[in-house]
């Protein structure tokens, strides 16, 4: 009897992902996603250090005037033209630019505009009020060297422009389209090649609030998901390594089949977020790191407990503010004597991490 030969699979056709597939071209100057957030960071710190009211007063300023450069897009010269009693509404979390075509408003995302909005309403800076955003450029582009100094950034990516051309890279990388960016940031097509399709002014308000939504929720994410960058790929014969650099600084790897990394594209500088189970993680206590096979040992503090007949939930909080989530048996709670503010490691494997791309 002859055998009949099985019938071919075919491959797995994928939905084409923008993101995915966008890259920059060399020598384009910009700051990645881990940069940008290293770099704001060494702003909010640096803004919140002086005691002094004069020093204060002056630092905050230019923290308001970083948040502007780094979420509308703006030049530097526009956001100094501000008016923040008329062009900033801070309740709607919107920025409005003077144009001779109309005004261009630019909608911030809501951990900006919430803190626009609170200081706006300090009572250090309302003397101020119409006139917080002139302030001298020079003086402005020397403080972003010095951040960028502490922010560990090479200081030729440290200035405005290059802060606004890596404000259009993450909206594409978010899948905004390029004309929406191009309006958004009020580009020309000399910055940008404006795309053939036109979007109506709903469309781009709409499209807008959508990629700022998911901005939002990637940064307030669930518990025991870890947004960032691939810092490392190590490929095997059937599965691979993926290390993960995350915005909080942590290193979280992952073991997937390479047919997997190949389907999602996973390559070192893209950019994913990690998963991870909570009844996949366990809670060890103490300072030292503790003995174990599990691939990745997040050290924090227990920031709650909460113990059913059965099972328990613990959170523990990471020095970079992100919680993981682990349930465990109220037994190994009792055992452990786990309660708030006591130190502990978060331990899960790195079979247990599930990779997803943008």
């Amino acid at each position: 009897m002859q055998r009949r030969q099985p019938r071919p699979v075919p491959a797995p056709t994928r939905q084409l992902n923008p993101s995915a597939v966008f890259s920059v071209p060399g020598g384009v100057k910009y700051l990645d996603t881990l940069d940008l957030a290293r770099l704001t960071a060494a702003f909010a710190e640096w803004a919140d250090l002086p005691r002094r009211a004069d020093i204060r007063v002056s630092r905050l300023r230019l923290w308001l005037i970083y948040l502007l450069l780094r979420y509308t897009g703006a030049r530097l010269g526009e956001v100094l033209a501000l008016d923040d009693a008329a062009d900033l509404d801070p309740a709607a979390g919107l920025v409005r630019f003077p144009g001779r075509k109309g005004p261009r408003e630019v909608r911030l995302p809501d951990e900006a505009a919430a803190e626009m909005r609170r200081l706006l309403s300090d009572p250090t800076l309302q003397p101020l009020r119409g006139t917080l955003c002139r302030m001298d450029q020079g003086h402005i582009r020397r403080k972003f060297q010095e951040r960028a100094r502490a922010a560990k950034i090479p200081l030729e990516l440290a200035n405005p422009t290059v802060l606004r051309r890596s404000r259009a890279i993450e909206l594409l990388r978010g899948n905004m389209p390029l004309k929406v960016v191009q309006d958004l940031l009020g580009q020309s097509s000399a910055d940008l090649t404006a795309a053939f399709l036109d979007f109506s002014d709903e469309d781009k308000r709409r499209i807008t609030e959508h990629i700022l939504e998911r901005e939002s929720r990637r940064k307030t994410s669930a518990r025991n998901a870890f947004f960032g960058k691939v810092a490392r790929v190590e490929r095997g014969d059937i599965q691979a390594l993926v290390e993960l650099a995350t915005l909080g600084g942590h290193a979280v790897s992952s073991v997937i089949t390479v047919d997997s990394l190949d389907t999602l594209g996973i390559r070192e500088g893209l950019l994913l977020t990690a998963e991870v189970k909570a009844p996949s993680v366990l809670i060890e206590t103490g300072e030292i790191e503790p003995k174990s096979t599990a691939g990745n040992r997040l050290q924090g503090l227990v920031e709650a407990v909460t113990t059913g007949k059965v099972t328990a939930e613990v959170i523990v909080r990471l020095a970079d503010d992100t919680r993981v989530c682990s349930v465990t048996t109220a037994q190994s709670v009792e055992r452990l004597g786990l309660k708030p503010g006591i130190k502990a490691w978060a331990t899960f494997s790195a079979y247990a991490v599930i990779l997803k791309v943008d």
